[in-house]
């Protein structure tokens, strides 16, 4: 038995965000759908760069967005995700090793540039993203270290790393790497239109017994269980054999087992800025409580904490030092 390491290993797109205000005007112009993630060439991502306004450029990646907060709350983290050796990837890099998290991953040579995503935010708080995957497609399962994963409590995984072929493979790896030495493996499925591609595929990563812990949020989980009706995809969810984490936005998150279904209020805010990285920064508190042993209503407390600090700010990455906000809240 390998001994535990990590609290959170994440498998993802290694992204560099690069954020912009914009009005809805601008979104119906570029023909661009609100709410959305879009795959997008190398040629539409230097001009949407050329067109965007004032920019924040910070490194992203919605599974790399969790294991840093996990790494604010004082857990022990890894990642893998594939970059270039390129400037955009250097920075990627720097910023996630800054942070404490184990990355090392080999970046690429050749092929194609370190991903960017051009994040528009409408005044309403709403993110739509327009990424171009580059170095991202290059993941594969020889990347897939399988000491890391050993050493890991939970694997994380993001649904977006169904979109590269190659990197399906190594999630595969990962999760088999993961149950052989009795660890948990967690998927969340990122996007309604990513769960649109892909829905017969994540259901059976679900029933084959592949993942043991599923994050979504209301629009998620109903395009995954094709129904309009909330209710019915919760009563879908609780069929599953897994535990279910659904986020709410202000309505707080459910807490969903066969056994039970356990609504956690959201955490007040002042004012919506940027709801970009909400679902990752409350996946980063749920997951650092379970690692530690809380249970599930103290996992989603922590989640809707974390979750609350990063809507308040421009940006995917926390402004605050979560480990003290947690203790300001009672959980130290």
């Amino acid at each position: 038995m390998v001994r535990q390491i990590y609290d959170v290993l994440g498998l993802g797109n290694a992204i560099v965000d690069v954020i912009a205000r914009a009005e809805e005007d601008f979104l119906l112009k570029e023909r661009v759908r609100k709410g959305a993630m879009h795959l997008i060439d190398e040629r539409r991502a230097e001009h949407l760069y050329a067109v965007m306004g004032p920019a924040t450029i910070v490194s992203g990646g919605s599974a790399a967005n969790t294991i840093v907060g996990v790494a604010e709350l004082a857990g022990r983290t890894a990642y893998i995700g594939k970059i270039k050796a390129d400037d955009v990837g250097r920075i990627f890099a720097h910023d996630l090793r800054a942070t404490g998290v184990h990355f090392a991953t080999r970046a690429a040579t050749n092929g194609p540039a370190t991903a960017q995503s051009f994040i528009f935010i409408t005044p309403d708080g709403e993110r739509t993203m327009n990424t171009y995957l580059g170095a991202c497609l290059n993941l594969t399962s020889e990347d897939v270290d399988e000491m890391t994963v050993r050493a890991s409590a939970i694997i994380y995984l993001e649904g977006y790393l169904w979109d590269p072929p190659a990197a399906k493979k190594a999630f595969v790896k990962a999760s088999h790497i993961a149950h052989a030495a009795d660890r948990r493996v967690a998927l969340t499925l990122s996007d309604p239109f990513c769960v649109d591609r892909y829905r017969t595929e994540f259901l059976q990563l679900i029933r084959t017994g592949m993942v043991d812990i599923i994050f979504a949020n209301e629009r998620e989980l109903k395009s995954l269980y094709q129904t309009a009706d909330f209710a019915t995809a919760v009563d879908a969810l609780r069929c599953e054999n897994v535990l279910g984490v659904v986020t709410r936005s202000e309505h707080g998150s459910l807490v969903v087992t066969r056994e039970a279904t356990t609504a956690v209020p959201a955490t007040p805010i002042e004012r919506l800025v940027d709801a970009t990285g909400a679902g990752d920064l409350f996946a980063a508190g749920f997951l650092v409580g379970l690692a530690r042993g809380a249970d599930h209503t103290t996992c989603a407390r922590i989640g809707a904490i974390a979750a609350s600090e990063v809507i308040q700010h421009i940006g995917a990455r926390p402004q605050t030092n979560l480990h003290n906000l947690m203790a300001e809240n009672g959980l130290a």
